[in-house]
Formats: structure tokens, sequence, C-alpha cells
């Protein structure tokens, strides 16, 4: 039986069952965990309707060799979002459509109501066809919330002809991968770190190279196999097919990381509605990730409890006049605040907002604190922290970031994007960007550390490779 989400194997769609025409969505219990990195043609053909190629081929008037559009399903606590993008041949991606609806099926990163999640992507697809003038049929989908764990893991294997082959990188990833992980979760992605032969470390490509022992490390992402399946269940109940699921947290880090950060090593922080993504890289590599369970949404709801205000109320005041360091506001500042049950409006200082504010970012920041505390490599963030999401835009952040941190900060958005690159700009955006960039990048075969197991095209190919060498 095939593992759960499989289409790094087998290039078919997730289905989920219950849904009308869906295959039974594979792995049980019994068949163990697979690995949902990026599928190497996970869009299939097109992913997209007919329309889709026209429309990409004729964009900017490039004479570039185009692929074909790849479309991303980011499924946030406070924002559902659907971007189009045309991937050209020189590796970057034009924006050709977006589209977004408000979420009220999410809390914290996971989906609790199915009715109002399927209405909110419907919608965000609906705007994303019209501006891109094409038919989505398929998306990469991101995944988040406190259910996904980080692990790193170790592999070690011979090696056969004394020269490392493809075989050889495969077998070791998944002599990495066998770690005892509960039957309700399964492995997202293995990201490998680097491979050591015969204890000479530091390499990145192992192919061709000499040796006798072949060692790899890699970091796993595990996560909820429900969590999973019910974003599934979401897009198919949309007509959507899922190529692949994807951390959202990664996803944010190819599209707003430098790769120059990731070889100094830096730590991401996604600060999004209901969650707080953390993305460690050193050496180019991911070394730890986590999600915390705390988010734009908590700032909120403390701004509509501690001034008595309509949490719509308290979110226009906290992007307006919302501050994250007191020290930054004038005594002098007043804001307007609107009250309940028909009351008047009250003036109050804007110190009083910061007083409230600021406790819940310094709690978020504690948190990302103990994560990288937690990776070993919070004394060599020579890259600094790099914040992203919605949440990202409030003021003092980077201030009381440098403060908590003693590191270099930047405010980031989605980088080297063309198309309507300008309705991509905002910090909000990064997830859904870089689950199109990946798209786009596991399409044109430039993903290969991402999906160690790219080169399988099929099941049957690999266990005839087995059977061919050992038989």
């Amino acid at each position: 039986m095939k593992p759960p989400f499989s289409s790094v194997l087998d290039n078919s769609p997730v289905k989920v069952p219950g849904i009308s025409g869906a295959a039974p969505l594979p792995g049980s219990p019994s068949s163990g965990h697979g690995a949902s990195g990026l599928g190497s043609s996970g869009l299939g053909a097109s992913g997209l309707g007919s329309g889709g190629m026209a429309a990409a081929n004729s964009s900017a008037g490039s004479n570039l060799v185009r692929l074909p559009p790849v479309a991303a399903l980011d499924i946030g606590t406070s924002t559902v979002r659907v971007v189009v993008g045309s991937p050209r041949g020189d590796g970057r991606v034009d924006i050709i459509g977006i589209g977004s609806a408000p979420s009220k099926g999410v809390r914290k990163g996971v989906v609790i109501n199915i009715e109002a999640t399927v209405e909110a992507i419907s919608r965000a697809v609906a705007q994303a066809e019209k501006m891109a003038g094409i038919e989505i049929t398929t998306v990469f989908a991101g995944i988040s919330g406190s259910h996904i764990k980080g692990i790193n893991s170790h592999g070690i294997v011979a090696i056969k002809n004394r020269e490392v082959s493809q075989f050889d990188v495969e077998k070791v990833i998944e002599a990495a991968k066998a770690v005892a992980i509960p039957l309700d979760r399964e492995i997202l992605h293995v990201l490998p770190q680097e491979f050591l032969i015969d204890e000479q470390d530091g390499i990145r490509e192992p192919l061709g190279i000499s040796g006798v022992r072949l060692e790899a490390r890699v970091h796993m992402v595990t996560g909820a196999v429900a969590s999973a399946q019910n974003i599934v269940k979401c897009a198919n109940r949309c007509g959507l097919e899922v190529a692949d699921i994807v951390l959202a947290g990664l996803a944010s880090g190819r599209a707003v990381l430098a790769p120059e950060e990731q070889e100094l090593g830096v730590c991401l922080v996604d600060i999004g509605g209901g969650t707080t993504d953390v993305m460690v890289y050193r050496a180019g590599a991911v070394r730890h990730s986590a999600v915390i369970p705390l988010g734009g949404t908590h700032i909120t709801q403390d701004i509509s409890a501690g001034l008595g205000t309509p949490v719509g109320a308290a979110e226009e005041i906290k992007c307006r006049y919302g501050v994250a360091l007191g020290s930054l506001v004038s005594k002098d500042d007043t804001i307007e605040v609107p009250s309940t049950g028909g009351r008047p409006s009250r003036v109050l200082s804007r110190q009083v907002l910061a007083e409230i504010i600021e406790p819940r970012v310094a709690e978020i920041l504690s948190f990302v604190q103990r994560e990288l505390t937690l990776s070993g490599l919070d004394e060599m963030m020579s890259g600094g922290l790099v914040i992203t999401g919605g949440s990202a835009r409030l003021s003092g952040l980077s201030e009381i970031c440098e403060k908590i941190f003693n590191l270099p900060v930047r405010i980031a958005a989605p980088l080297d994007v063309g198309g309507m690159a300008d309705l991509v700009r905002g910090n909000d955006m990064s997830t859904a960007v870089g689950l199109v960039t990946l798209g786009a990048d596991s399409r044109s075969g430039q993903s290969e550390s991402f999906s160690p197991r790219k080169a399988v095209a099929k099941t049957f190919k690999k266990v005839s490779g087995w059977f061919s060498r050992y038989f």
C-alpha cells in the first residue's frame, strides 16, 4: 500500500474517502508512514484548466520557455488565499492571479469547520480564476498547526559499488526515516542537511564520490494525519486536487529568505493569525522547525477584552495604531475606541493600547527564543532574525525583537517574483507565494534537496530496482 500523500512516488492526485469520485486515501496504521515532499510532477499535466497554458505563454510577452501555471492554496486562520503563478525559464515565477476570502473555519492553523472552510476556498479560487483567466484544478496546499513536529535523524548504509549512486542516496534517506512515529502521524517532509562519506562531513552532493560508508543527516517534519486529510477533503469539496501538502513555514522561507542568509544561519519567524511558524536554517539547510499556537488573532482578542470593544474594531485598532513596544509611543497620542451595546466611543491614550499588545508580543517571542535555544544554534545566527506573516506589519516589532534576541532583524515580504508582483508584496503573502515557487521548483527539477526521493517516479520502478540488484 502506498504511503499517505504519495505524489512524490506516483504523480497521482491525493483524494479523500467519502468525496465523490475520490479514491481511498492511501496509508493505514499497517502501511507505515510516507514522506510528502513535493512530487516530481505533482500538478500532473498542468494543474490548471485548458486556458492556463495560453495565459502563461502570453504573459509579459516573454520569449522564455514557460511551464504550465502553478496554483497554491494557503488556508490560514484569518484568511484563505489562492495564488496562481507562471514559472519562467530563468527560475522565477510571474504572478498571474490571486484571490482571498475571510477564514471562518480554521483555528490555530487547523480546520475545525469543513463547510465554512470550503466556502472560503471556493470564493478565493473564483477570484484567482477570474484574474488569471484560467480554471484551477490542482493546488499545492500549505499546512500548519501545533501538531507539526520537527526532528533530526541520521541514517547509515554501505555503498554498494564503492561509488555513490542515486540508489545509495535513496537507501540512506530511507534509513534516516526509520524512526518510531505514532500511528496518527505521518512524515510530511524529509529535508537533507548533509551527507558523510567515510566520516568526511559537509557533503551536499554525494553522487559519484568513492567510498565505503554513506551517512545522511536529515530533518524530518511530521504532522497529524487527520489535519492533512481535512485540508485535502476541503480542497476536494471545491473540485480541487491536491498535488502536495507543504509545511507553511517552509514555503515562507522559500519566498523571503536569501541563500546567503540560509548559509550564515537565520531564524525565520512567520507570525500568522493563529500560529507562529519557526524555521532555523544553517549551512543552507533546515536545522529546526516548530509551530507555536499563538498569533495575531490572540493580540486582537487581548485588545478587544482590554479595551471593551468589538473584535472587528479591535483588529482595525491593531492595524492602524498598534505598537509592539510601549517606549516608542508618545504619552500625548490618543485613539478613539468604539464601545459595545450602542454606547458612545471613548478616547484613550495610545500608551494603554501598547501596554496591552507588548506583553502578548513578548510572550510569542519568548516561545520563539525557546525554540531557537532548542535548536542549539542560538549563538550561530549570523543572518539574524527574519520576520514575516500578516502580524509582521505591527509597528515596533523589529525594535522589540532586537531588544529580546540581540540579533539583526529584517521584516520580510516575498522576494524576486514577477508579473503582478505588487499584489503579493505584503508580509501576509509569503506562504502563498512560497507554495507557488516550490511547486514551480518541483516541476522544473530544481528541488532535489527538498524531495530526495524525487527520482523515483513509480513505486514499481523502485521495487524492480531492488530485485535487479539483489536477485
